[in-house]
């Protein structure tokens, strides 16, 4: 029995219900193979000084590379693609918003040993989510075919439900998959990069989103210089948090939205209740709901 996969045509919908019921969904070979050539070119001489891990979890034989937005033009559309956009909307729909948590290239060299089995929604302190909130949407975006051999990431299907568990690397099955597959997978699922066995580097493109309200674990802020932000179009601006995360959250200055800091001020329209409402489309009833009642 392998992992479930689905067509690059796949619906928003069949892929956001795969998501939610399984935890994960493959979709092959969804990035042209010239994508990934342009971001490889981009970003191989920042690979090439990326140091290893410094412990047996980020990998002492494995590279973790970021930054993508400011060093890597070509990753801008893969981190926008309308359905990781779609499929992000509809798994976190019980969050205001979303935005970009962090970026990075995850480079596995041979030898390495395959890592403990976790959920990556534990990095906010352990908090306890209830299992019916979503606060994650993550995706590997496969730079090399991922195979069992050289260390493909390793999921247990339909694991979100069960906290406390704990996995054996036994009850997991490799997400095998093309260059330009896309593994889409929750901040619940237990997951863990596989051991390398081969005599290749397995390579990703790890782009993880999350709730508007949650602090990213790539500081987009500091990692992209202002003068890069500036040449940044507006809806990736926001995507990176240069936006109101929830209600009144992520403000600057005299209550500002947060592009005056790298916009003209008069050309970004003023905070107020209209803008708020429209914060709460994503889908939380009861954020649009206290804002009409605030209003009237």
């Amino acid at each position: 029995m392998g992992l479930n996969h689905y067509s690059k045509d796949v619906g928003a919908d069949e892929l956001i219900h795969a998501i939610e019921t399984d935890g994960y969904a493959i979709v092959d070979e969804l990035a042209a193979p010239e994508v990934m050539d342009a971001i490889t070119a981009e970003m191989g001489e920042h690979i090439d000084g990326t140091a290893y891990g410094h412990d047996n979890y980020l990998g002492k034989k494995t590279k973790r590379t970021g930054a993508l937005i400011a060093r890597s033009p070509a990753s801008h559309a893969l981190l926008q693609h309308p359905l990781v956009m779609a499929a992000c909307a509809g798994v976190m729909k019980k969050a205001s918003r979303f935005q970009l948590q962090l970026t990075q290239i995850i480079s596995v060299y041979p030898g390495s040993p395959a890592q403990k089995l976790h959920q990556d929604e534990t990095i906010w302190d352990f908090f306890p989510f209830p299992l019916d909130y979503q606060p994650q949407c993550s995706l590997l975006w496969a730079m090399t075919d991922y195979t069992d051999e050289n260390g493909a990431t390793r999921v247990v299907p339909n694991s979100q439900d069960q906290k406390g568990r704990r996995y054996s690397l036994e009850e997991s099955l490799p997400a095998e998959m093309k260059r330009g597959s896309a593994l889409f997978y929750t901040g619940k699922i237990f997951h863990g990069a596989g051991a390398n066995r081969s005599n290749g580097v397995r390579r990703a493109l790890n782009a993880t989103y999350c709730a508007g309200w949650l602090r990213q674990e790539e500081n987009q802020y500091l990692t992209t210089p202002i003068e890069v932000a500036r040449t940044l179009p507006d809806d990736l601006l926001k995507l990176m948090g240069y936006q109101m995360g929830c209600l009144g959250m992520g403000y600057v200055r005299d209550f500002e939205d947060p592009l005056v800091t790298v916009r003209d001020p008069s050309t970004v329209a003023p905070l107020g209740i209209a803008l708020l409402q429209e914060t709460a489309a994503g889908g939380n009833a009861a954020v649009a709901a206290f804002l009409s009642d605030i209003d009237e």
